[in-house]
C-alpha cells in the first residue's frame, strides 16, 4: 500500500493573450478547471502505475471538493482518510498567456487543516510506502516521517514546493526527491561540501545514510545512496506541457519501490512516466497509464 499524505486542489485556469500589468484587466480567451494539488497528483500517478493507494488530506465543504476528488475516485484510490473542513477547498488560480508564460496564486485552504491528528487515518504498517510533499503544514510532514519510521514503512519526501525550514528534517526520509534548484538551496542550508552537485549529493547520502534523488528535467535523474551514484536518462521527447511531470515521477517512483523494484529500475520507470506526462496538457489528465510506460520502455505485457 502507498499512503499519500498531502494536498488536494482544484486548479482554475484562464487563458489570456498576455499577462496583465499591475492594475490592468485583460480579456480571457478560455477557462477550464482541473483537479490538482501535489498530493493528489502523486496519489493518482501511483494508482495509474498499478499500486494500491490511500490518500490522507482535506477538502472544504464546498462545490469545488467533488471536482477536486473526481479523478482520485475514478482511480479507485482509498479516500477514507480525506476529511472535510469549513475552510475552502485548496485552489490554484492560474493565468496562462499565449507565449506560455503564466502566473499562479495558490490558496491552501483546507490543506492547511491537515494536522498531526489526521495521521491516525493513514493506518501505516510495515511494508507500506509513505509519500509526502510540502503543500501541507511542515509540522505534519515531520510528524508523519516520525510515525512512519516507528511503523516500519519506507518514506519518500518530495521537497516541492521549496520551504527552507524543511532542511531540519530532510534526513528523516528514506528517499528525498528534489529538483535541481531545490537540492542546491537545501545544499546551502545543510552546508553540504563538494565541488559539484554529484559530490554534494554524495555528501548528503554519507551524512544521513539516506538516498537523495535529483530530477534534471530532460537530462534525466541522478541519485546518490550511501554506497553508489546512479544516473538514469529521460526519454527523448518534445514537451507540450511540463506541469505535473515531477508529481508523476514521484508517484511512479513510490509505486516502483512498493512493488520491490531495484532502485535503478524504479528510477528508470519513474523517469519514463515523468517524460510521458509532458506530452499532454494539464497535470492529472496527463499522467500516463502503466501500459503506456511499459510500451515506452519496451517492456512486454505480462501474461
Amino acid at each position: 500500500m502507498i499512503i499519500v499524505i498531502g494536498s488536494i486542489n482544484l486548479d482554475l485556469i484562464a487563458n489570456v493573450d498576455r499577462l496583465p500589468a499591475p492594475g490592468e484587466t485583460v480579456r480571457g480567451s478560455g477557462f477550464t478547471t482541473a483537479p490538482g494539488g501535489k498530493g493528489a497528483n502523486q496519489a493518482l500517478a501511483a494508482a495509474r502505475a498499478g499500486a494500491k493507494v490511500r490518500m490522507v488530506g482535506a477538502v472544504g465543504k464546498d462545490n469545488f471538493a467533488n471536482e477536486a476528488l473526481t479523478l482520485l475516485r475514478d482511480g479507485k484510490i482509498d479516500l477514507s482518510g480525506v476529511g472535510e473542513t469549513f475552510a475552502s477547498t485548496g485552489t490554484a488560480l492560474i493565468m496562462v498567456a499565449d507565449d506560455g508564460e503564466n502566473v499562479i496564486a495558490v490558496v491552501p485552504g483546507a490543506n492547511d487543516s491537515v494536522v498531526t491528528g489526521d495521521l491516525s487515518k493513514a493506518f501505516m504498517k510495515k511494508g507500506d510506502v509513505v509519500l509526502l510533499q510540502q503543500e501541507i503544514p511542515l509540522q505534519t510532514v515531520e510528524a508523519a516521517l516520525d510515525v512512519a519510521r516507528a511503523a516500519g514503512t519506507v518514506t519518500v519526501l518530495n521537497t516541492a514546493p521549496f520551504r527552507g525550514e524543511a532542511a531540519a528534517f530532510l534526513g528523516k526520509a528514506d528517499y528525498v526527491v528534489a529538483n535541481e534548484t531545490e537540492f542546491d538551496l537545501y545544499g546551502e542550508a545543510l552546508s553540504l561540501s563538494g565541488r559539484d552537485r554529484p559530490a554534494r549529493m554524495r555528501d548528503y547520502a554519507g551524512k544521513t545514510g539516506r538516498t537523495i534523488v535529483v530530477t534534471l528535467g530532460g537530462d534525466g535523474v541522478l541519485a546518490a545512496t550511501p554506497a553508489d551514484l546512479l544516473m538514469v536518462p529521460a526519454l527523448k521527447i518534445t514537451p507540450v506541457d511540463t506541469v505535473g511531470a515531477g508529481d508523476t515521477f514521484c508517484g511512479y517512483f513510490a509505486a516502483g519501490l512498493s512493488s520491490g523494484l531495484p532502485l535503478d529500475q524504479a528510477l528508470a520507470r519513474a523517469a519514463a512516466a515523468g517524460s510521458l506526462a509532458c506530452l499532454k496538457p494539464g497535470a492529472q489528465p496527463a499522467i500516463p497509464l502503466a501500459k503506456e510506460v511499459d510500451a515506452a520502455l519496451q517492456i512486454p505485457p505480462a501474461r
